[in-house]
């Protein structure tokens, strides 16, 4: 409590929060705190780097693997923790941290100041990712959005800081929550409480409603999401965004039980965000699986570089800025992963080589996962 009463006299103190305010919601005292947390993050020592337009070398078919790591390379929150490995001081988990040590590694050699070599191999990081993950052993043609998914959880269970706590009892029912805000919230503390690493920037929440067209209930869940997986309507992003959070009716055999009415019914279903992520990850939903076959979609579909606004689909405003993507060219089959990621001097290709690319140049229909911040 103490804590809490001297973050709000910050706050106040600050300008974040109006002296009068006698009642500080959940959604302001998190985005001021987040403000006040993201200024003083600019305001530590910056590390000695060099350009990070390195290339990386491909050991195999592994041009999935080098798109993806090109892309979190440049994350910032997440580049910087692995350069000063921060994760050595503040790791619970009692697995050793062999694949973070390798990411770094990886990512010092990109990041090099004398930048000796043109290229840097992977082919370290990859054993280890194997081993940990055999699934992607061989030579045969993976998908770069699995792997990221992946490497991301492989990642956070080295360097939790939450030690693993096996529960007990019954967790507290969702209907006794108050508000919806507070249901949320619990549910984020719930989840922090077991999962807490760097690799929680990527994580925001997603809020389903249920709506029962017999008694008019409405019931929510909340999960966690790393990743917002997108189908492709027609042409905008933005299109795709409306598609994902519309209204869907689920008939009765698809729909779970009613609450109210203690028994399956028909209803509507609503997903969006309810928490937002410091980064999202958006991947647009290329591959289709049927019965027999996979197919790939090559429709464009344009996405704004800057100022993408997700407010319409979560509680509060909330701009992100595009700085990374990965690209897919080609067929299911016989395809090549490739990078456009953007640095304080512009945006660069990173294919086998790396060359700086025009902002004109990145609106294409390869265009698979995008990273925003």
């Amino acid at each position: 409590e103490g804590s809490c009463e001297a973050l709000c006299r910050t706050l106040v103190s600050q300008k974040g929060l109006q002296r009068e305010t006698a009642d500080i919601s959940q959604s302001v005292l998190y985005t001021s705190l987040m403000g006040l947390l993201l200024v003083t993050d600019n305001e530590k020592e910056q590390l000695t780097l060099g350009s990070g337009r390195v290339g990386l070398r491909n050991i195999g078919n592994t041009c999935f693997l080098n798109a993806v790591v090109q892309c979190l390379s440049h994350t910032r929150g997440l580049r910087d923790y692995c350069l000063v490995q921060s994760y050595r001081h503040e790791k619970f988990s009692k697995e050793e941290a062999k694949l973070m040590e390798a990411f770094s590694q990886v990512l010092s050699g990109l990041w090099d100041v004398n930048e000796g070599d043109t290229v840097v191999n992977p082919r370290q990081f990859y054993n280890i990712f194997k081993e940990a993950v055999p699934y992607f052993s061989g030579y045969s043609q993976q998908d770069a959005q699995e792997f990221l998914r992946f490497l991301l959880d492989k990642l956070h269970t080295e360097i939790n800081r939450r030690p693993y706590v096996r529960r007990t009892g019954k967790e507290p029912e969702q209907k006794y929550a108050r508000i919806l805000s507070e249901e949320a919230v619990a549910m984020w503390k719930k989840h922090l409480e077991r999962d807490d690493s760097r690799i929680v920037l990527f994580s925001g929440q997603l809020r389903s409603s249920l709506h029962c067209s017999v008694c008019s209930h409405y019931s929510n869940t909340f999960d966690v999401f790393c990743d917002l997986s997108l189908p492709i309507p027609k042409v905008t992003l933005r299109e795709c965004l409306d598609l994902f959070s519309q209204e869907e009716k689920l008939d009765k055999e698809n729909s779970p039980m009613c609450e109210r009415c203690n028994r399956r019914t028909e209803c509507t279903k609503r997903l969006s965000i309810q928490r937002f992520p410091q980064v999202i990850v958006i991947d647009l939903n290329r591959f289709t699986t049927a019965r027999w076959s996979i197919s790939k979609s090559t429709v464009y579909v344009s996405f704004p570089l800057t100022n993408l606004d997700l407010g319409p689909y979560g509680p509060v405003d909330c701009l992100y800025d595009l700085y990374a993507i990965c690209n897919h060219a080609g067929t299911v089959n016989m395809g090549h992963y490739t990078a456009c990621c953007s640095d304080e001097n512009g945006w660069c290709f990173y294919n086998d080589s790396v060359t700086p690319v025009s902002e004109n140049q990145l609106q294409t229909n390869q265009a698979y996962v995008l990273f925003y911040q």
